[in-house]
């Protein structure tokens, strides 16, 4: 379970950083939920 959220987490990370999108368009276009992403990737 772990390594899934390490997964998404770099992947969301990745996205935010090449693109420069905000927390709610990286969660709209890799179908997450707004606070999830931002979770994943403060953590």
């Amino acid at each position: 379970m772990w390594r899934d959220i390490e997964e998404r987490a770099k992947r969301n990370g990745e996205y935010i950083v090449k693109t420069g999108c905000t927390v709610r368009a990286c969660a709209k276009t890799l179908g997450a939920s707004k606070s999830t992403v931002h979770t994943e990737v403060t953590l």
